[in-house]
């Protein structure tokens, strides 16, 4: 399929765009962080709901977060930006996996599938800053990238089990 561009940098290119007080994520996730998520969404692979619930944005951007008010957008943003760069990771490794049990055809049709989902992702998620056009924006966008990018990881875990 070629190379495909990573939350993170969407989030990074979205914050760029936006201006302001657009920043890069800050720091590269920690191991911690990184077996948290994976460990989780392993845990909860048979169930996308429960691994919604149970796995996004609570090993890592709230923690991130801290209390309410505590942080500007941006650097809310950078903590979905964070926890962004491992469901990424993930979501490539599992797409990976499931290209490699696939025969040609069924890996046509993948590849379109992806191709359209990660339309839908930066469409939809750019929207936040097309509606609301504000810092705000920021830390929605970058939230809502992680969110669609973290369900699509689990999914495609789930289809590499079918």
């Amino acid at each position: 399929m070629g190379r495909w561009l990573s939350a993170a940098s969407i989030v990074a290119v979205c914050l760029v765009v936006m201006g302001g007080n657009a920043h890069a994520q800050s720091r590269k996730p920690t191991a911690q962080e990184v077996a948290a998520i994976r460990g989780c969404a392993t845990k909860n692979r048979d169930n996308l709901d429960a691994g919604e619930e149970d796995c996004l944005f609570k090993l890592v951007a709230d923690p991130c977060l801290g209390d309410p008010g505590s942080k500007s957008d941006g650097q809310m943003a950078d903590c979905y930006a964070i926890e962004g760069v491992i469901w990424d990771d993930l979501l490539n490794a599992n797409y990976k996996a499931l290209l490699d049990e696939l025969d040609a055809d069924q890996t046509a049709k993948a590849k379109a599938m992806q191709r359209a989902w990660m339309s839908y992702r930066d469409t939809t998620c750019q929207f936040y800053y097309d509606k609301i056009q504000g810092t705000m924006a920021q830390m929605m966008i970058a939230a809502c990238v992680t969110r669609e990018t973290a369900r699509r990881a689990m999914l495609l875990s789930f289809f590499s089990r079918l």
